[in-house]
């Protein structure tokens, strides 16, 4: 009998698609850096022009740093379309994820608890930031190609919860339907909503992964 972790969900899973959300943050983080981009290049398009009196061969440098943000402008929207596909799937195997970096399924039967956790975010402190929290039973792999980034090694809430354990940020508009359905396959595992201090998402162990995964 073939393994059900072989196969992708089930037909009946419950999909929220993450794509889309990955793509208008990264619309929008791109259009702020061009914003920079077009003041610093107007500015210096000027200055080399002379449209402010005289030209000033000083406007070179002006367009040189408004190249940087139109750069990071560009990262943006190369991340966002790869990740155009990006889901979460969640049915009575686990929960199964798919990224740029592959696919792979957190099963429930490696998981001690299952919940969410927001916080306050932004200037002002006037969004709200949610992630969906999977503590497992047993040590994990922080390296996982398809799992690494999202990893969190923190103080546990509970005594009996690991210290470890996998994050998945979830925007406002998938966060009804991932609750309802982690809640519908696994209510035994579910831990409920918690608040959270400020910008709890956090980042990836970025140093840590580069380290342990380029050793000879």
């Amino acid at each position: 009998m073939s393994s059900p972790y072989a196969h992708g969900p089930a037909p009946t899973a419950s999909v929220i698609k993450l794509g889309g959300e990955v793509m208008q943050q990264s619309v929008k983080g791109a259009a702020g850096c061009s914003v920079f981009a077009l003041f610093f290049i107007g500015a210096g398009l000027m200055a080399v022009l002379g449209a402010t009196g005289s030209p000033n061969s000083g406007g070179w440098g002006s367009i040189a740093v408004g190249l940087i943000p139109l750069i990071v402008a560009g990262l943006f929207l190369k991340r966002g379309f790869k990740a155009r596909n990006a889901f979460i799937a969640v049915d009575e195997v686990g929960v199964w994820l798919s990224n740029p970096a592959g696919n792979k399924v957190v099963p429930w039967d490696t998981l001690a608890g299952a919940g969410v956790h927001w916080s306050r975010a932004g200037r002002g402190k006037s969004q709200v930031v949610y992630s969906l929290e999977l503590c497992p039973n047993a040590p994990i792999d922080p390296d996982h190609p398809v799992l690494w980034h999202l990893v969190r090694d923190e103080e546990p809430l509970h005594p009996n919860l690991p210290r470890q354990r996998y994050r998945i940020p979830v925007g406002r508009k998938n966060k009804p339907a991932l609750t309802e359905a982690v809640q519908r396959y696994a209510q035994h595992l579910w831990l409920g909503e918690v608040e959270r201090e400020p910008n709890h998402i956090g980042h990836p162990d970025y140093k840590g992964h580069k380290e342990r995964t380029t050793r000879p």
